[in-house]
Order: structure tokens, then sequence, then C-alpha cells
């Protein structure tokens, strides 16, 4: 798809999955440009995005990587977008649910969604940073194969005294849940990559790492045995903002029901009747997409994206489950 639709870019081939740093770290290696843009695939970008996040890192001191505020499928933000280090106290604290004296929370609360600031972590779903310091700090740690090689990174940067800026003013779509499903070899690399971050950044305190190490696997376990498995959503509406009458008789033939014109005006009033609400990016721009899906948000709503040029509709219903790709 990329070499038939994108013959431009530079397409990287490996004939194994090599992980996210390493794959990542390829890409930077042969990146010719000042800044490098760390993007995950199941992420929207308006069309003003990199335009907009590099303007305002031209105004940030010390500057070492920048986020923009994530979003999910149905325009509720997502937290992970500014986050704390995760030390042995705070991962303590989220373990368990409460709260040590001046230990921080796992995310950053000190700054608003909305916001620009200092924070320490930021989300590898997408990491603006100029090469020079990316190289600096010898780039992502390729002893994580996924999970906790942005926390690593972040940190690094922060140990070289440099500063990672969250910019809440600039909204991502992240369709989280795509990379892996929620099963036992998730809960075997995800907190892998934890205990490798203790290891590596913090001393050793027996009595700290064995309350950790007992909250993790206790973690891991209960996690095991919950179902992540998600309801297909049953649609009571079909709504769709265009104005192309052939497109909403193909999507009415695809999902066996009326798909009914409706302005942006209107969709503000839609009834508390489970519907979804498809976007033709022939008629809207990503950027419009992104800002009306924060409007639009509601428990009884749902959305997908039909972009221009292409014969398939997406979109997630969900923050940890799998998207949905329909195609016509």
């Amino acid at each position: 798809m990329v070499k038939d639709r994108f013959p431009d870019v530079c397409l990287i081939e490996n004939e194994e999955n090599v992980g996210f740093a390493r794959a990542n770290n390829q890409g930077v290696d042969i990146a010719k440009g000042e800044y490098v843009c760390i993007l995950n695939p199941d992420t929207v970008v308006a069309e003003d995005t990199f335009l907009n996040i590099l303007t305002a890192s031209e105004k940030l001191i010390h500057m070492g990587m920048l986020g923009p505020r994530l979003i999910d499928g149905t325009g509720n933000f997502l937290p992970e977008s500014k986050r704390n280090v995760p030390s042995p106290l705070t991962s303590f604290r989220r373990l368990f649910g409460i709260k040590l004296g001046q230990v921080k929370n796992y995310y950053a609360d000190h700054i608003s969604e909305t916001g620009i600031g200092d924070i320490d972590i930021l989300v590898g779903a997408f990491i603006l940073v100029r090469k020079e310091e990316y190289n600096s700090v010898r780039g992502f740690d390729e002893d994580y194969f996924m999970y906790g090689e942005d926390i690593d990174l972040s940190y690094k940067m922060k140990k070289q005294g440099l500063q990672n800026y969250y910019i809440g003013t600039i909204p991502v779509i992240h369709y989280k849940g795509e990379s892996t499903d929620r099963n036992s070899e998730y809960i075997k690399r995800f907190y892998g990559a934890m205990r490798l971050f203790y290891r590596k950044h913090f001393k050793s305190n027996w009595f700290l790492d064995l309350i950790v190490s007992f909250g993790i696997r206790l973690t891991s376990i209960i996690q095991s045995f919950k179902s992540y498995h998600k309801e297909k959503r049953i649609i009571d509406c079909y709504y769709l903002v265009s104005e192309n009458e052939i497109l909403k008789q193909k999507l009415s033939n695809v999902l066996k029901k009326e798909v009914q014109f409706i302005s942006l005006e209107s969709a503000k009033n839609l009834g508390y009747s489970n519907n979804e609400l498809i976007f033709d990016n022939e008629l809207l721009s990503f950027g419009e997409i992104i800002k009306e899906m924060q409007v639009l948000k509601k428990s009884n709503i749902t959305f997908k994206i039909k972009p221009a040029r292409c014969n398939f509709i997406l979109g997630s219903n969900f923050s940890d489950g799998k998207g949905e790709v329909i195609t016509f």
C-alpha cells in the first residue's frame, strides 16, 4: 500500500518484527530533517498539526521533546499524554490507589488538559524532538521491545538537563489498543518493561523492590483474568456529515441500515439512542473532524471517519480495545 500510494516515501521493510524501539531508531538513522517525529500508525493528525507544533517548539527553552494532547476515538482525553516519572513510590501509589505524602501522581495533573508546560514523561504515540538531541541520548533503548521505551527516552532527556513539554492546545487522535491485545503477552511485556526501567535508573532498595515487585505480580495476575473482549455496539441510527449521495447509499448497503445526512449543528441535538456519526473527509478536513469529535462527544455517540479517496470508514469506540475498519 505504501509503495503504491506513497512512492516517494522511504520504506524500511524488516523481515521480522524488531520491536518499537529498534524500528524507530532505524527510521531516525536515515531521517535528514532537523526534527524527527515519532508517530504511531493508529493516529490521526490535522493538516496543520506539524506546522503548529514546530511553531510552538520555537518558543520553548531547553527543549528535549514535546507532545500534543491525545484523545481517543470517542473524543475523550487520554491522561497518559502527560505523566510524571513512574518512580517505585509513584508506581506503588498507582498500583494500590493510595496517597503517599508528597509522592507525585502517575499522571501529571499539575497541568490542565489544554495547558502548556514542562512534564516528565511523554507517550510514544507522538513525540517531536530534534534529531541532534535524540542522538545525544542514543535514542530509544533497544533493550525494550514494546512499552516502556518512551518512559526511558523521556527520562534520559530529563537527566541530560533538557525539558519535555506538553502542548495541550494541539489535539491528535490516538486509536489506542491497536498495537497489541491486552492478553498475557501484553501483561508480560508491559510489566517486564517497568522492571527494566527500575533496574536501569533507580538505586536498589530491597524492601521497596520487594513491595513494588509484589504489586506488579499481583496486578499482572488480576489483569490476566480480566476479559478485554468488547461487545459490538448496536447502533440505532447512523448519520453522515457529507453531501455525497452515492457515499450515503453505499454506506446504507454495507451497514444494512439507512444512513441519514446530518449537519454539524443538528448533530449537537441528537437524542439518547445509540448514534454513530460518520465524517466525510471530502467535506471536512481532519482538523475540523478532530475539533467536532471533542465538541460532540457524548456517551451515546460514536464516530467513524471516511478518509478522502478511500473506500472504507474507520474508528474506535473504546480507549483500550480494537478499532474497526468497514470497507464498501
